[in-house]
């Protein structure tokens, strides 16, 4: 999807991205780290550095190794909480949180953040296809 892109395109994506992080950190006082992967798993923004993309395929397959399609999934532990959510275009948004994070809220905001990013790249990839 991004290779038909523009240059100025994928910037814009990642700017977009870049903005959400700020926005989703800014939200939450019990957010520790957040970050939003493309479908195929590479990191479009994240507050810290990590190796995101593998631990998110990692938390991906454990929720299906019962067999379903999740497309959230809340691990609450001692020391912190972890919220994934997927958009329907396959992007995700992982966070790393304060335990007795709210979780209704926190899915809310990943949700929203994902929303608009689906929303951008919609009108990115039509403004790719009307150029070629």
């Amino acid at each position: 999807m991004f290779q038909q892109m523009a240059d100025g395109q994928v910037a814009s994506a990642e700017s977009a991205a870049e903005r959400a992080v700020e926005r989703l950190a800014a939200a939450s006082a019990d957010l520790r780290s957040v970050a939003l992967l493309r479908a195929d798993g590479e990191v479009l923004a994240a507050t810290t550095p990590n190796d995101w993309a593998v631990q998110a395929k990692e938390l991906w397959d454990a929720a299906a190794a019962s067999g379903a399609d999740p497309q959230q999934v809340h691990v609450a532990t001692e020391d912190g909480e972890v919220f994934a959510v997927r958009s329907p275009a396959g992007m995700a948004a992982i966070a790393v949180a304060q335990r007795f994070a709210l979780a209704s809220l926190m899915f809310c905001d990943l949700r929203a953040a994902l929303r608009d990013l689906d929303a951008g790249e919609t009108t990115s990839e039509a403004t790719a296809r009307d150029r070629t």
